[in-house]
C-alpha cells in the first residue's frame, strides 16, 4: 500500500525557494539538501547523484502541470528518501516536461532498489496530488516551508 507524501518526507525535507538556474541545478540542490539532511549514507552521494543524472539523462521527469519528480533506484536505503522543492521564480523552471511549460514543483526520489516496484504506485500517488488545482493553488500561495507543509498534509 502506498505511503501519504506525509510519511515520505517531512516539513525539513521542503525546499522554499528552490532557486535554481535549470533542471541539472535544481537536482543538484535537492541532492545537497537530502545530504545536509543526513539520508545519504556516509560515501554514497556521488552514487546516488550519478544514478539520478543518469536517469533524468535518458528520459525528462518533467511530467505536466509543473511537476517534475526525478528519481532513481539506490542500493544502500532502507526506505525511500527524498526532498520536495517550489521554485519561485516567475517564469518557473525549463524541464524537458511533456507538456513542455514550466516545473514549479520538483519532487526528488531515492528509490531503495528493492522496493523499486512497490514504489512506482508512489510516484503515481505524488502526481496525482500536486496535480490538484487547489494543491498547487495554496502551494503558489506559501511562504515558506512549514505552509507547504501544512498545505501538502491537509490535502492527503
Amino acid at each position: 500500500m502506498p505511503a501519504r507524501f506525509t510519511e515520505l518526507l517531512t516539513e525539513g525535507d521542503v525546499l522554499l525557494p528552490l532557486d535554481a538556474r535549470d533542471k541539472w541545478d535544481a537536482i543538484e540542490r535537492l541532492l545537497g539538501h537530502v545530504k545536509r539532511r543526513g539520508h545519504v549514507p556516509e560515501g554514497r552521494y556521488e552514487d546516488y547523484r550519478d544514478a539520478v543524472l543518469a536517469r533524468e539523462r535518458s528520459m525528462s521527469t518533467g511530467m505536466e502541470r509543473g511537476i517534475a519528480i526525478p528519481h532513481a533506484a539506490v542500493d544502500g536505503l532502507d526506505r525511500l528518501v527524498g526532498a520536495f522543492g517550489l521554485v519561485r521564480s516567475e517564469d518557473g523552471l525549463p524541464f524537458d516536461s511533456i507538456d513542455a511549460q514550466p516545473t514549479t514543483m520538483v519532487v526528488l526520489l531515492l528509490v531503495p532498489r528493492d522496493q523499486k516496484l512497490q514504489h512506482i504506485s508512489t510516484l503515481a500517488d505524488i502526481a496525482r496530488l500536486l496535480a490538484r488545482d487547489d494543491v498547487r493553488d495554496a502551494l503558489g500561495e506559501c511562504a515558506d516551508a512549514a505552509g507547504a507543509w501544512r498545505v501538502l498534509a491537509s490535502a492527503e
